[in-house]
């Protein structure tokens, strides 16, 4: 077991958890809330509260949070209802009327139908490149491209990407770099380790595991958070979804052939022991 491997368990078992807030649960309760309540009007008007709506988060969402930001290595972490809701969300944070968009021609294809969507209505130009072009992509580069976006392994046809290439020259170009890591996870590639600044999940895949949730997020580096904070509201999942991130654990003692969207745990019967 490498070091790499050993901290990610770690992080999956442990990370998370607030036990001395809620009389030593080892998982975080289901808080179920909109409206928090504030203890005087000084403290309403002081706007520093660790909660202050629902829709904003709750211990809940928090502990989730805090736990995907140890396993990615950034800044935070910002839970959405699903994985599409984190790439709009993420694109949004830097892309306005006017501004160009690099996109992998190997992307999820509801992203696909995003930008060719509603990025075109809104005035955000497309550009689908060869996700091996490598350092390449710097002849694609616009004086009005803020952002490249990169899928590696990509949907479907799973190639992977030169993902330090091409945020070294996105960065020379002034561009933010936002991936997609549903495929790899940030067990088996940690993408703010190699110059991206926004690292996308679908959770609904190998985070839940099990078909029965919808969740996304987005986790930046420090110099991505202020950005996409500002961004269009997002909508945090409610429901307790820790319990996936210590399944990941499971997973990886005892591992089940997998799809993105669920375990296969079902097989055809030999032939031996088919009925008569």
């Amino acid at each position: 077991m490498t070091t790499q491997q050993n901290n990610s368990d770690t992080i999956l078992t442990h990370a998370g958890r607030m036990g001395d807030d809620h009389f030593g649960a080892v998982n975080t309760p289901v808080y179920r809330a909109s409206t928090i309540l504030y203890p005087n009007l000084a403290a309403l008007e002081a706007r520093d509260a660790r909660y202050t709506y629902g829709r904003r988060g709750t211990p809940t969402s928090e502990s989730l949070e805090d736990a995907l930001t140890l396993l990615e290595g950034g800044a935070r972490t910002m839970l959405c209802p699903s994985g599409l809701n984190a790439i709009a969300l993420a694109i949004l944070s830097v892309c306005s009327h006017g501004d160009h968009l690099l996109m992998t021609d190997n992307c999820y294809g509801p992203t696909r139908s995003f930008c060719d969507r509603l990025l075109k209505r809104m005035g955000v130009e497309t550009t689908y490149y060869d996700p091996l072009i490598g350092a390449g992509i710097a002849k694609l580069m616009q004086p009005n491209t803020k952002a490249v976006f990169c899928e590696s392994p990509g949907s479907l046809t799973f190639e992977v990407q030169d993902v330090p290439a091409i945020a070294a020259v996105a960065h020379g170009h002034g561009a933010s770099v936002m991936i997609d890591n549903t495929w790899a996870t940030p067990l088996f590639f940690r993408p703010l380790d190699h110059g991206v600044d926004l690292s996308i999940h679908a959770a609904t895949k190998y985070v839940g595991g099990h078909a029965d949730v919808m969740l996304g997020y987005c986790a930046p580096w420090a110099c991505a958070f202020a950005s996409i904070r500002k961004a269009p509201p997002r909508l945090p999942a409610g429901c307790n979804r820790i319990r996936q991130l210590r399944a990941c654990f499971i997973r990886r003692l005892n591992p089940i052939p997998v799809t993105p969207y669920g375990s296969v745990i079902s097989r055809a019967p030999p032939a031996s022991s088919a009925l008569n």
